[in-house]
């Protein structure tokens, strides 16, 4: 056997070592890309209600996505404006009236808060949505929407969870 110069060896470990798999890194850049892109603007069609356990929603077969709105929460306890406790539900309901004075402020202030820049998004501040368990009293809702409707929201919605149909 010959003995090999080391130029030679150095050749025939480059021969070795030499694959013809050569990796285009500019395409798998442009896939991940789009697959980013892809992702993005599907995750924010997502619409997120503040979730509390208290409160069971009643099911619908309604297509229709919500928007982002006001949500007023109403547990068989309490209700609840932006995170915050704002009445009692006993209290509510033993008062005479069908306004609830507190939820009515809560309201107010949020929507001076909340004011539309623009005048197409004008009627979209005066929308407010009803997140109420499936069994609290007609009476207690009535109260709710006139206490809404007070504080200046002509647009009043109920959040319901989605029925999955059964095939």
């Amino acid at each position: 056997m010959p003995t090999l110069t080391p130029l030679q060896k150095r050749a025939a470990r480059k021969a070795r070592n030499h694959t013809d798999l050569d990796m285009n890194l500019v395409s798998l850049i442009d896939v991940f890309t789009i697959l980013i892109f892809f992702l993005l603007s599907n995750a924010s069609e997502v619409d997120i209600l503040p979730s509390t356990k208290s409160v069971r929603l009643p099911e619908s077969t309604a297509e229709v996505s919500p928007q982002d709105t006001l949500v007023v929460v109403v547990s068989p306890e309490e209700i609840i404006v932006d995170g915050k406790t704002v009445a009692r539900v006993a209290d509510v309901q033993a008062a005479p009236t069908d306004l609830i004075a507190p939820l009515t402020a809560a309201l107010q202030q949020q929507q001076a808060t909340r004011r539309a820049v623009r005048a197409e998004n004008a009627q979209l501040s005066q929308i407010v949505t009803i997140m109420g368990d499936q069994s609290i009293p007609y009476q207690l809702l009535r109260k709710v929407m006139t206490s809404c409707a007070q504080a200046g929201f002509s647009d009043v919605r109920f959040a319901v969870r989605q029925k999955v149909e059964k095939a």
